[in-house]
C-alpha cells in the first residue's frame, strides 16, 4: 500500500535557514497560482462605494443650484438639455491584516490532495492580498510586512514573507492599530482554548477577524490501517498504532469536536469562520472570505465529515 501522507521530519533551530530556502521556492509559484484565482473572483468591495473626495470617477448627476461650476462636466452637459456634475469615488482605505501559519503541520500533504497545507494557506493569502489591493485597500502582515496601500501589494507582500523569519503559533499584533480587518489562515490543530486565548483580547481591542482553517482530507477521514507510525512535525514525538483503524471513530469525534468548539468560540466573538480542505478549489475559501470581510456572510452550510 502506498504511503498516505508524506513524512515531514522537524526543523530544528541550525535547519532554520534551510526551512526559509523552502518556503522561499514555494512562495513564486504561489504568487502565479494566487493571481489566477483572484482573476476568478469579483473583485471590489461594491457595497463600501458612494460619492465623496476621491480620484475614481462615481457617477454623472444634475447640477443643482449654489453648486460650484467648476464641477460641472461641460461634455456631459453638452449631449442634452441639462447639465451634469462629474462625481467623484468616495474613498474609505480600510486596513486588512493578513496571515498565514509557516510552521512544519502546515508542510503536511496527503496523497488525496494536490497541494500541501502550507501551499494553500499562501496561495490563500497572496490571492486576497491581490483583491484587496485592486480595491484600494492597505494591506499589512503582522511582524513581516507594514500595511500598504498600492496595486503591487500582493507582489511586495510575497516577496517579505521570502525573507520573514520562521515563526511558530499565532502573530504578535502589538503593532495594530486602530480598528482594522485580520484574517488568520492556519490549520489550527492546538486545543481550542489555548487558541482563543490569544484570540479573545484582538477582539476586545476592536478588531475584526476571520479565521480559515486549512485541513488535509486525511486529517478529516484519517483513513489509515493496519501498523501506521504517526509523527508530530512540531515536536518530533512519535505514535505506534498496531491497527490504526480502532482509532478512527474517537479521533474524528475528537477532530471534528474540536472545529465545531473553535468556530463557536470565534462566532461569539463576532468573528468568522471557515473551515477549507486542500482538496477544494482555493477559490472557495477565498470567496468566502471575501464576502465576509465585504459585509455579506455566506449562507450557513453543513461542514463536510
Amino acid at each position: 500500500m502506498a504511503a498516505i501522507g508524506q513524512i515531514v521530519e522537524q526543523t530544528s533551530g541550525s535547519d532554520a535557514l534551510t526551512r526559509a530556502r523552502q518556503r522561499a521556492a514555494l512562495v513564486p509559484d504561489c504568487m502565479v497560482e494566487a493571481r489566477r484565482i483572484a482573476n476568478t473572483v469579483i473583485a471590489g468591495w461594491h457595497g463600501r462605494r458612494k460619492r465623496g473626495i476621491g480620484e475614481n470617477f462615481w457617477q454623472f448627476r444634475p447640477y443643482a443650484e449654489g453648486e460650484s461650476l467648476s464641477r460641472i462636466d461641460w461634455r456631459r452637459s453638452a449631449r442634452d438639455d441639462h447639465t451634469y456634475v462629474r462625481d467623484r469615488e468616495w474613498e474609505a482605505a480600510h486596513t486588512v491584516w493578513l496571515w498565514a501559519d509557516m510552521s512544519p503541520s502546515m508542510m503536511y500533504r496527503s496523497s488525496f490532495a494536490p497541494v500541501s497545507k502550507e501551499g494553500r494557506a499562501l496561495v490563500i493569502m497572496l490571492a486576497l492580498a491581490e483583491i484587496l489591493a485592486r480595491s484600494g485597500e492597505r494591506i499589512g502582515c503582522p511582524g513581516v510586512m507594514d500595511p500598504v496601500s498600492s496595486r503591487n501589494a500582493a507582489e511586495r507582500l510575497a516577496a517579505a514573507i521570502m525573507h520573514a523569519p520562521p515563526t511558530a503559533g499565532l502573530p504578535e499584533t502589538a503593532m495594530i492599530r486602530g480598528i482594522s480587518d485580520i484574517v488568520l489562515i492556519g490549520d489550527f490543530l492546538d486545543d481550542a482554548d489555548r487558541i482563543m486565548e490569544r484570540i479573545a483580547p484582538l477582539a476586545r481591542r476592536g478588531l475584526r477577524g476571520h479565521v480559515v482553517e486549512v485541513a488535509d482530507p486525511a486529517e478529516e477521514s484519517f483513513p489509515y490501517s493496519g501498523r501506521t507510525i504517526f509523527t508530530d512535525p512540531e515536536t518530533g514525538e512519535k505514535l505506534v498504532s498496531g491497527r490504526a483503524e480502532r482509532l478512527q471513530e474517537d479521533y474524528r469525534r475528537a477532530y471534528f469536536a474540536r472545529r465545531e468548539s473553535l468556530g463557536e468560540a470565534l462566532r461569539r466573538l463576532g468573528w468568522s469562520f471557515v473551515a477549507h480542505r486542500t482538496d477544494q478549489p482555493a477559490s472557495q475559501a477565498l470567496v468566502a472570505v471575501h464576502m465576509y470581510l465585504s459585509g455579506n456572510p455566506p449562507q450557513p452550510a453543513g461542514g463536510a465529515r
